[in-house]
């Protein structure tokens, strides 16, 4: 019996798992008051375990867990919330598995991070209910991603140009990712390494960064714009973490189904089956299985 004055509760989000040993898993959990953390939980594997349930990857659990000097072990688990609509649908889970890996790439361990927890059950709560809604939930990701850059300390300039500090103006100017956001026409036209951004671009972008998520929830753009859009903070994440990201191929890999299927003449659909019956989130251990 582990003792109880070693232990401690949290409330956690499973952002990822490897198996180890013969019967266990190592789990990369993300917590309101101590951050992020490796645990183990023990026979979690076995057919018997009445943990597996619990920890699933994306679920909300509470968890009781033992303190051991390489890591801490989990002892209880409950489920607070498991996403159930969010695993039934693949684009869902590959959102889900894209939001966790950032907050996993980002955040550090032991470090308290509780506005970073707020916006992840958010955006996991959001996911699972509306899943059928791809348009608003590509929408929320580009919101996340600006969120999430803002919190740790890497938000993109979008307001006024980085060389001369003027306000930008709704014309044509110049994104320079390296140097972290947008100079004006007359900075940025000789500037080596920066690119033009188009206005819309940028006002989607603008108005994605100042405003909560509740009074954006309604928003359409043109799929142009939201394209363009995407490409921008994904190179930028991509710049600043100096890697890619298992989970953007996932995503890409699934928009390719309906065109495929739609040549075929088969219905476009992506059930949480997949296309070869593997079971829900299988799809997602090219992530969340890597030992990295």
């Amino acid at each position: 019996m582990a003792d109880r004055s070693r232990s401690y509760r949290t409330r956690a989000v499973i952002l990822r798992r490897r198996n180890y040993s013969d019967a266990d898993r190592i789990l990369t959990v993300f917590t309101p008051r101590m951050g992020k953390r490796m645990l183990i939980a023990k026979g979690s594997r076995k057919t018997t375990s009445r943990q597996a349930g619990h920890l699933e990857l994306f679920s909300h659990a509470n968890l009781q867990v033992a303190q051991a000097r390489t890591w801490d072990i989990i002892t209880e688990s409950a489920t607070l919330e498991s996403f159930l609509q969010l695993r039934k649908d693949l684009d869902s889970i590959s959102r889900a598995a894209y939001i966790c890996e950032l907050v996993d790439a980002f955040t550090a361990e032991d470090d308290d991070y509780e506005p970073v927890w707020e916006l992840l059950l958010l955006c996991l709560r959001e996911l699972d209910g509306a899943s059928d809604d791809a348009e608003r939930l590509d929408l929320l990701l580009r919101w996340f991603e600006l969120q999430l850059l803002r919190l740790m300390g890497f938000q993109p300039e979008l307001f006024a140009c980085l060389g001369c500090g003027d306000d930008l103006q709704p014309v044509e100017n110049f994104l320079q990712l390296n140097a972290g956001g947008v100079f004006c026409p007359n900075c940025g036209r000789a500037l080596r390494g920066a690119e033009p951004i188009n206005p819309s671009t940028l006002r989607i972008l603008r108005h994605l960064s100042r405003n909560q998520w509740q009074s954006l929830r309604g928003l359409r753009i043109g799929r142009t714009t939201a394209l363009a859009a995407e490409s921008v903070l994904q190179r930028y994440l991509v710049t600043i973490l100096e890697r890619g990201l298992n989970s953007t191929d996932f995503i890409y890999r699934l928009r390719q189904v309906p065109a495929e299927r739609a040549g075929s003449g088969e219905p476009a659909t992506r059930s949480a089956a997949g296309r070869d019956g593997r079971r829900p989130l299988d799809a997602a251990n090219s992530y969340s299985e890597a030992d990295r």
